[in-house]
């Protein structure tokens, strides 16, 4: 179903705002820079990421930051659209919203599209106000996609193991919730209404099949185009 604007444009302002701080500087990433593994272990499994370092280096070095100092352990998946995305790295099991370090450029320009079992930067209505938050998308989301008029959503990795845990995030119930924000307290919608812990999220090897080949992510579905935005 086609949404209006206007019903993008109400989601859009009850989105938490961020404090707009200048974008971390870049660092340019070796040529050809091989993609690192993490494991996130959540309380429906694990799910092992690829983080594409070459095509997303300052997104993929930015998560894998957050990862190494422990910022994303013990947090939630706090919002959870079950034809769209699964949405975690700001909120704590009590709903407040930790602090992050300033954000980062976008880089949905890189030529990765916003399909299933990717995983992409959250970020508020300004392109380059991306944080801590990330969120896997369910379906192909194409329209998340950089586009003439639109900066699009930054992919910077991909789920190679572990999407039946994605897909049973995708599938708890959901309800309205109050969320501690910097912006104060207020409630939030499409929360979980079971906690779905990040318990851990840590570099690991590359995962290999039985064959030794590296694991890729699974086919992606077709899947009905979804009319929200994975906003902060």
């Amino acid at each position: 179903m086609i949404h209006t604007i206007a019903r993008i444009a109400a989601l859009c302002t009850a989105s938490i705002a961020l404090a707009q701080a200048a974008p971390a500087p870049a660092t340019p990433p070796a040529a050809g820079a091989a993609p690192a593994y993490v494991k996130m272990t959540t309380s429906k499994g694990d799910i092992i990421i690829e983080l594409d370092r070459a095509k997303a280096p300052i997104s993929a070095e930015n998560f894998l930051k957050y990862a190494r100092k422990g910022q994303y352990d013990g947090t939630v998946f706090h919002r959870v659209i079950k034809d769209f995305m699964i949405q975690g790295g700001g909120f704590d099991k009590e709903m407040n919203e930790k602090q992050t370090d300033a954000p980062i450029k976008n880089e949905a320009t890189n030529g990765l599209s916003n399909k299933r079992g990717t995983i992409a930067m959250a970020r508020t209505q300004d392109p380059n106000s991306a944080t801590a938050q990330f969120y896997i998308n369910v379906v192909d989301n194409g329209m998340l996609d950089a586009r003439p008029g639109n900066p699009g959503y930054a992919v910077f990795g991909k789920v190679v193991q572990g999407m039946d845990a994605v897909d049973a995030i995708r599938g708890v119930p959901t309800g309205m919730k109050v969320a501690n924000t910097r912006g104060g307290k207020g409630p939030m919608r499409d929360v979980p209404t079971e906690t779905v812990e990040i318990i851990k999220v840590v570099e690991c090897p590359a995962p290999a099949t039985s064959s030794g080949e590296a694991a890729k992510a699974p086919e992606a579905p077709k899947a009905p185009e979804a009319p929200k935005t994975p906003a902060h």
